[in-house]
């Protein structure tokens, strides 16, 4: 038997809800109760969308107000003890507090660290784990989410982030302690949570295992097993689904084998050799196919899946088959059918988390009767083949554009030769910010005016002007040493460039989230990339103009504009990279031209393309890092280059960083407390290095003393002639009154540490 199956949806809402309610509460202009009916309304919304499509195991406890992660985290009462502070009123304000940090009065706590989830650009809040974590069950959230979805007529399967992936994202507090090794006290937890479950009618549970993806040491190996006994001999409870995703679980197919569950997903559209894997899988009662990327947008080319799916089936012993997305949906847009901008010819190609629901019942459909459904395998033929067509004929336009002749990998000159000839009057510890300036609604409502041609051109670039010429004078008067200009013009950092190059499609409503309220459109990349003409000299040279300080040229880098977008599945995504690389360089040469002495080339997401397992990061790295030194190594010495990443654990990249040779790189480090730095120090990086310290993404403005604190860690670990002075990230999604505060503590707090150096 087939049935359709489902491991997540996007949990925003079809035009935003979700953000828009969150913002609203957080700013005390929405009551609890109608936060939680906004939430209600998602759901329920999500679970009638999926069965009426036709999915037959829908999931549900995939909503969340924030992070999942941070739920789980709630949900097993791995609380650290700062938040349990008598001024936050309630379980709400806690999960808030612990997501965003809180202050009030002379009263700070500092939210959750938040890092990538796995290789992906959605940012989980990490769990801190100590030796006297007293795990208990503190709510009743994933059966609430089943009894609802229950009381509209939906039955669902709940999803539980399983017990080793939790505590393996999770951090210890204390020095020589894992927080793997509170295993046994977690596991009776979830068997409590799995008789709860039971005894109310849950018959199917998905636990969310996706380590079973990644290298393992043995200890981790054996908690799995421990784990696998605990759990899978545990009764009362419902059946488990047991789910990987994001890589080929065949790495760890000894421990696949030996699992005890009813059932289990696999990630088809990663595992190398799935037939040989699933000829060995021990008998089920229900084996789960992911043959749907869950993290493109493209439509599948359904005869090959079919065709997969039968010999799949041939070699497996199970009882009942269930198709389904790779992993959750939460990846990708919601809904192709709210486009209605896009061009005619591409929105066919694609495929957002509804239609690729559609098409998962549209190969049950065939599969089960294929005589009545040829035409479905017809029509998705003909699209396919209509896309290969037109993007050979793009191809062909720009053949001749790309040439290898004068592309250089290294810069001219060591980075400490380098540094004497960027020698200029800044001083020790210099000050800077990452690039970005808040984007008021003054600014988002003049942009929007643009777009929609209700202002002319002239008028909306002297408005830009104004702004670059009143952030350009807060930031000599805040005394920063290198400056910005604010990026006012920019709507996204990938998706600005993006509009300026060709090979590129941009969505209205293909919202995905990042973290919290924060989401992004990523743009689609259709076809060959190329710059016809420059995207930043405009601006950065008029800001330039104002000021004898240097101003920063700002780009963002290839790998990043490549992970941030949906990329092309017809061509290797390094091909794809090395084409946005040539069109930046472009950008960097003309900067440079254009006497702009010191250029920012941003990877935040360097790190997020890294290959869960081992054996396939050094291609990924090689190719990654020579796209950056494509954009920065034609340069001149003097011409001084940054480069910025996001949150990261960079000890796995640490020497790939060193060979992008970048003479500045400012990281995310306040949240870490600059734990973040060992890697860097441990290495011995020889470059600049801009630890990040005021941490952006929380509302709570940091003192003076908090920021001298973070440089002296700082200073322990780097030497002093190599520390920049900055913040965590770009400033565009905090208001003035946080920023100037904060900026003036910062540039205050590097002067006192000069002074304590007698500099």
């Amino acid at each position: 038997m087939i049935q359709t199956s489902n491991l997540g949806f996007p949990r925003i809402g079809l035009h935003r809800e979700l953000k828009f309610a969150l913002e609203g509460f957080w700013k005390n202009k929405l009551d609890l109760n109608s936060l939680q009916q906004t939430a209600n309304d998602i759901q329920i919304a999500n679970w009638q969308i999926q069965k009426n499509i036709g999915i037959e195991s829908i999931p549900s406890n995939d909503f969340s107000f924030y992070d999942q992660v941070l739920d789980t985290a709630v949900l097993f009462n791995a609380i650290p003890p700062r938040f349990l502070h008598t001024q936050i009123d309630g379980e709400t304000a806690r999960y808030f507090a612990m997501a965003r940090g809180f202050q009030a009065g002379d009263l700070r706590i500092d939210a959750l660290e938040m890092t990538k989830w796995f290789n992906t650009n959605y940012h989980y809040l990490v769990p801190e784990i100590s030796k006297n974590t007293c795990f208990k069950l503190n709510n009743q959230k994933p059966l609430q989410a089943y009894c609802l979805a229950k009381s509209m007529g939906v039955s669902t399967r709940p999803v539980i982030i399983g017990p080793l992936t939790f505590l393996l994202l999770s951090k210890p507090t204390e020095e020589n302690f894992r927080p793997i090794e509170k295993l046994p006290e977690l596991l009776p937890v979830y068997q409590q949570l799995f008789k709860g479950l039971k005894e109310s009618g849950v018959s199917w549970i998905q636990l969310d295992e996706p380590f079973l993806v990644t290298d393992m040491a043995e200890e981790i190996r054996d908690a799995y097993q421990f784990m696998f006994s605990e759990l899978g001999n545990y009764q009362p409870r419902p059946k488990v689904m047991l789910t990987s995703y994001f890589d080929d679980i065949s790495i760890n197919k000894d421990l696949v084998f030996q699992f005890p569950f009813e059932g289990i997903h696999l990630d088809i559209t990663n595992i190398d050799g799935p037939l040989d894997l699933i000829e060995r899988l021990p008998f089920l009662e229900t084996l789960s196919l992911g043959v749907i990327n869950g993290r493109n947008v493209w439509k599948e080319n359904l005869t090959q899946k079919i065709d997969l799916i039968k010999a799949l089936i041939s070699k497996s012993s199970s009882e009942h088959i269930q198709i389904a997305p790779s992993c959750s949906l939460i990846h990708v847009p919601q809904d192709l059918d709210l486009e209605d901008n896009l061009n005619f010819e591409i929105k066919g190609w694609l495929s957002f988390a509804k239609q690729k629901l559609e098409e998962l019942v549209n190969v049950k459909q065939v599969l089960v009767k294929p005589e009545e459904n040829q035409g479905v395998l017809t029509k998705n033929q003909a699209v396919l083949e209509k896309r290969n067509q037109i993007v050979r004929e793009l191809a062909v336009k720009l053949e001749g554009s790309f040439s290898n002749s004068d592309i250089r990998l290294e810069r001219q000159s060591a980075h400490s030769i380098r540094k004497l000839k960027q020698k200029t009057s800044l001083p020790i510890l210099p000050t800077t910010t990452i690039g970005s300036f808040p984007q008021t609604s003054e600014v988002r409502k003049m942009r929007a005016k643009a777009d929609k041609g209700e202002i002319n051109q002239s008028k909306y670039d002297e408005f830009l002007r104004s702004e670059i010429r009143k952030v350009i004078q807060t930031q000599i008067d805040l005394g920063l040493d290198v400056l910005v200009h604010g990026e006012f013009e920019r709507n996204d950092m990938v998706q600005y460039f993006a509009e300026k190059m060709e090979g590129f499609a941009f969505t209205n409503h293909g919202w995905v989230q990042s973290f919290g309220s924060r989401y992004v459109r990523p743009p689609i990349i259709y076809a060959p990339v190329n710059r016809p003409t420059p995207m930043t000299i405009e601006w950065i040279k008029y800001a330039q103009s104002l000021t004898k300080k240097p101003v920063k040229g700002m780009l963002t880098g290839p790998v990043t504009i490549l992970q941030w977008s949906f990329a092309r599945d017809d061509q290797p995504i390094s091909e794809t990279c090395r084409e946005i690389a040539l069109a930046i360089r472009d950008e960097v040469l003309d900067l440079e031209a254009d006497r702009i002495k010191i250029i920012q080339i941003d990877e935040p997401a360097l790190r997020e393309g890294l290959p869960l397992q081992r054996a396939k990061r050094q291609n990924y790295l090689t190719w990654a890092v020579d796209c950056f030194k494509i954009v920065s190594s034609s340069v001149r010495d003097e011409t001084q280059i940054h480069t910025h990443m996001c949150y990261a654990e960079f000890n796995d990249i640490i020497e790939a960083i060193a060979k992008m040779d970048a003479d500045v790189i400012s990281i995310e480090a306040s949240r870490s407390n600059m734990q973040l730095l060992k890697a860097f120090a441990d290495f011995q990086y020889p470059n600049d290095i801009g630890p990040g310290i005021y941490d952006i993404h929380s509302p709570n403005i940091p003192s003076v003393n908090e920021m001298f604190l973070l440089l002296e860690k700082a200073a322990k670990v780097i030497p002093v002639e190599n520390l920049w002075v900055n913040p965590d990230c770009g400033l565009k999604t905090r208001g003035w009154n946080e920023v100037i505060p904060s900026l003036k503590a910062m540039v205050s707090a590097a002067i006192i540490f000069r002074e304590t150096l007698h500099l």
